[in-house]
């Protein structure tokens, strides 16, 4: 029998973030999170969604036309059903890339499928929520992601960074906090240190305004 898993929302767009920026992607948003970020975009994910089977999930991503599928939230680990839906997407011939924001242990996902593993800065309120045993069970395809707000925050992730040598197996993305750091600064500091890092810029932001949904 088909699981069910609580939607926020199905949309195709251009891939705004990782190191898949401006690819066609088909998107699934999974709705509920166990974290409250300061600077949360998504809030209306928290509550808002309707169950949908996963074998209707699945028909509606396969119809969009691209190979490349996103699943976010909200927090979609959360949600049981979301483990075997990634990987009948990865048996349909999809590249299928996970968000997941740290806090819950990541060896159920299939390994296939690419996570863009979201570290918690202070700046976020939640950097006690992530999940440091986790790290060990990266793959060398995954994407460890900094959403920077301050000095600090920059400062606390190149720490990090050098601490787990994430670098050395993983693309690392930094990102700027909307409207509160200038990613111009950002890119200075990475220039300045020579941080080994891909500079993101949330292109959907960008292509379609900060406040609009299904993007």
């Amino acid at each position: 029998m088909s699981k069910s898993l609580v939607v926020n929302e199905i949309f195709f767009n251009i891939q705004g973030e990782s190191s898949y920026t401006g690819r066609p992607c088909a998107f699934l948003r999974l709705a509920h999170c166990n974290l409250r970020c300061t600077y949360c975009d998504t809030e209306y994910a928290f509550e808002e969604g309707q169950p949908m089977s996963t074998s209707e999930i699945r028909q509606r991503l396969n119809n969009y036309p691209t190979d490349l599928v996103e699943i976010t939230g909200g927090e979609p680990l959360l949600q049981e059903g979301v483990f075997p839906l990634m990987t009948e997407l990865l048996d349909d011939g999809k590249t299928v890339l996970i968000e997941t924001g740290g806090s819950i242990d990541i060896r159920e996902v299939d390994s296939r499928a690419v996570l863009i593993y979201d570290i918690k800065c202070p700046t976020s309120g939640m950097a006690k929520k992530n999940r440091w045993g986790n790290l060990a069970h990266l793959r060398p395809q995954d994407e460890v992601k900094f959403v920077v707000g301050s000095r600090q925050d920059y400062d606390w992730a190149r720490a990090k960074i050098d601490q787990f040598c994430l670098d050395k197996e993983h693309t690392v993305l930094f990102s700027p906090v909307w409207d509160e750091l200038n990613p111009s600064q950002l890119a200075n500091w990475i220039l300045e240190d020579g941080l080994s890092a891909r500079l993101q810029v949330q292109l959907h932001k960008i292509l379609w305004g900060a406040e609009a949904r299904g993007v």
